[in-house]
C-alpha cells in the first residue's frame, strides 16, 4: 500500500513539474502554467496572491496581459495588445481578464490559423437563446364568432445543441393574450415545443414550431340569453393539452449574438378543433444568445 502511494504521489509530482516552468520576464523569474499552445500560447499563475497572465508568440517572446488603472479608469491594455497580436481576429469588446475568456480567445485564434490545431476548451453541449416578442391574434382555437384580434406578448428559452448551425431546437414560451371589450377572453399559456430549421444559414433561418404541451390559465366572459334576459358569466379555467399545434418562424441575425424573429403561429393542431377562423396569429421579436 505504501509503495503505491509513493508512486502516485511521484506521479502528480512529475505532472504537477511537468505543467510548470520557471521564465525570466523583465528581470522577473516566475512560475508559470501552460494553458493553451499554438500559434499564440497563454501562460499564467496565481502569484503573492494575485493572478499574472501572458502570451508567448511563435518567435518566444513573452508579454504580460495587463490591466493598469489610472485616473479611476482600467486602462485595458491586454485587449490593445491581443487586437495587435492576432490582426483584429475578433472583437475584445467583450473580452474579460480572466483565465475562461483569455483561454477561449485565444483557443478560437489558434483554431482559425491553423487546421492542425487541437482545441484545449471544453465547451457546453448546448446553447441557450433568450427572446421576447409581440404581436395579435384572432385565438382560432377558441369560440370567436366575429373573428376579431387581440394583442398578445410573451417570451422563450430556446435551447439548440452546441454547434455553429443547429437545426433542431426545444423552446419554452411563456405567452399572454389580452382581453378587449369585443373579445371577453384571455390567457396567459406555458408551452414546450420542438423547433426544426428547414433553411438553416448563418444570416436568416426558416422553420417549423410545434407546440407539444400547452398549460393555459384562462378567463372569459359567457353572455347567455335566458326566457328574454341577458346574463353574463365570468369563467376562469385551468387547462393542461397536448394539443401539437404547428406554426412558422424565421430568425434574422442582426449582429453576432442576437435576431429579429418573425411567427406566424397556430395555423393548424392535430389534437384541438379549430373554432372556424383561419389563423391570424401573427408575432415580432427578438432574441439574443445567453
Amino acid at each position: 500500500m505504501k509503495k503505491i502511494i509513493y508512486i502516485l504521489c511521484l506521479v502528480f509530482s512529475v505532472s504537477f513539474l511537468q505543467a510548470q516552468e520557471n521564465y525570466t520576464i523583465n528581470g522577473e523569474t516566475l512560475e508559470l502554467k501552460t494553458e493553451v499552445e499554438g500559434k499564440l500560447d497563454l501562460l499564467w499563475n496565481i502569484i503573492d496572491g494575485q493572478y499574472r497572465y501572458f502570451v508567448r508568440t511563435e518567435d518566444n517572446t513573452i508579454t504580460e496581459l495587463k490591466n493598469t488603472k489610472a485616473d479611476r479608469k482600467f486602462q485595458e491594455e491586454y485587449k490593445t495588445l491581443l487586437e495587435e497580436l492576432t490582426n483584429n481576429y475578433d472583437s475584445t469588446k467583450r473580452l474579460n481578464l480572466t483565465l475562461f475568456s483569455l483561454k477561449e480567445f485565444i483557443d478560437n485564434y489558434n483554431s482559425s490559423v491553423d487546421t492542425t490545431y487541437e482545441s484545449s476548451v471544453s465547451r457546453s453541449k448546448f446553447q441557450f437563446r433568450l427572446g421576447v416578442f409581440g404581436g395579435m391574434t384572432n385565438s382560432p382555437f377558441v369560440d370567436n364568432p366575429d373573428n376579431k384580434t387581440t394583442p398578445l406578448f410573451g417570451a422563450e428559452l430556446e435551447v439548440l445543441e452546441a454547434k455553429r448551425i443547429s437545426r433542431h431546437a426545444v423552446f419554452m414560451q411563456l405567452k399572454h393574450v389580452l382581453e378587449q371589450d369585443d373579445i371577453k377572453y384571455s390567457t396567459t399559456e406555458l408551452s414546450l415545443g420542438y423547433r426544426f430549421r428547414v433553411i438553416n444559414k448563418e444570416r436568416f433561418s426558416l422553420y417549423g414550431n410545434c407546440k407539444f404541451a400547452t398549460l393555459n390559465f384562462s378567463s372569459s366572459t359567457i353572455v347567455r340569453e335566458i326566457d328574454g334576459e341577458i346574463t353574463t358569466e365570468d369563467v376562469n379555467e385551468t387547462a393542461f393539452d397536448v394539443p401539437f399545434i404547428f406554426g412558422i418562424g424565421a430568425d434574422i441575425n442582426v449582429s453576432k449574438n442576437s435576431f429579429i424573429t418573425l411567427a406566424y403561429n397556430e395555423l393548424f393542431a392535430i389534437l384541438i378543433d379549430n373554432q372556424g377562423n383561419f389563423s391570424t396569429d401573427f408575432s415580432i421579436g427578438y432574441k439574443f444568445n445567453l
